[in-house]
């Protein structure tokens, strides 16, 4: 029996020791024990989010002032949190490395779903829905379809999914840098069409309204981007999803995608 006494005051003591010390969580960020993800972020009061600052329209610097549809959609976002929301710029091959080692929160970058980022990361409910069109010229009766593809001449950048696409599709592909040159092509009838995502085009209509042009075929599939979290942040993942749900049912994210693209592109 002599030895239970300094026994247990070498366990209160180690027990002690711990409860002062943070946890270090799988993805590399520290916090202290027991305290969730959403409650970080409500302590601080600060929501931190890693963006490019790079991509527009969806995240960019306009003079001093960051701006865009993710911009906007994540602001809205924390006001709904009731937490101020502070962007961390970062290059897009590094931001999920920036996310794993806890320096933001979360993504708010046009982060889109799939398998492969599914089995690392949490998502949020989609906050932009889009597919793949094809853009001819207005007067162009030919295509209707990506079938229809098959014979002609598309202008796609090698490295898009949409050179695939319409490759897969049975066209001939003449090579570009981006949207900018394959439109000059089509308008040129250099080129057929050019595959592309339907955010691009309604964005250039948006910006520079040109009704030369027109989407002739829209894909089915759709692609979902939304506010990608880590693993261990369930919570608030939840709270986000209930925010986005709340902008999406009293308009807000309609509003903001109206005023980016000139219709609704979060459903």
């Amino acid at each position: 029996m002599k030895r239970i006494a300094p026994l247990l005051a070498t366990t209160a003591a180690l027990a002690l020791a711990l409860s002062g010390c943070g946890s270090s969580t799988p993805n590399g960020s520290t916090e202290e024990a027991g305290t969730s993800a959403l409650q970080k972020v409500k302590d601080a009061g600060v929501l931190t989010v890693g963006t490019e600052g790079t991509y527009r329209p969806f995240s960019y610097n306009e003079g001093s002032e960051l701006t865009g549809y993710d911009v906007e959609v994540i602001k809205a976002v924390g006001e709904e949190l009731g937490v101020e929301v502070e962007f961390q710029q970062t290059q897009w091959d590094a931001i999920f490395a920036g996310l794993d080692a806890g320096r933001f929160d979360v993504i708010a970058n046009q982060v889109a779903i799939n398998p492969e980022r599914e089995a690392k990361y949490l998502f949020s409910e989609p906050y932009t829905v889009s597919t793949g069109v094809i853009v001819t010229k207005s007067d162009n009766t030919d295509i209707t379809s990506f079938d229809s593809l098959k014979g002609k001449k598309t202008a796609q950048s090698l490295t898009s999914n949409y050179y695939e696409t319409a490759k897969d599709a049975g066209a001939t592909v003449e090579p570009v840098e981006g949207w900018a040159q394959a439109v000059t092509l089509l308008k040129q009838g250099r080129v057929d069409a050019t595959v592309n995502d339907k955010l691009t085009f309604l964005d250039a209509q948006k910006t520079n309204p040109d009704d030369s042009i027109k989407i002739a075929a829209e894909a089915e599939e759709e692609t979902d981007s939304a506010v990608a979290l880590r693993k261990d942040a369930t919570d608030l993942q939840e709270a986000i999803n209930q925010a986005l749900e709340t902008l999406r049912a009293d308009g807000e994210l309609a509003k903001i995608s109206e005023k980016y693209f000139g219709e609704d592109i979060s459903k």
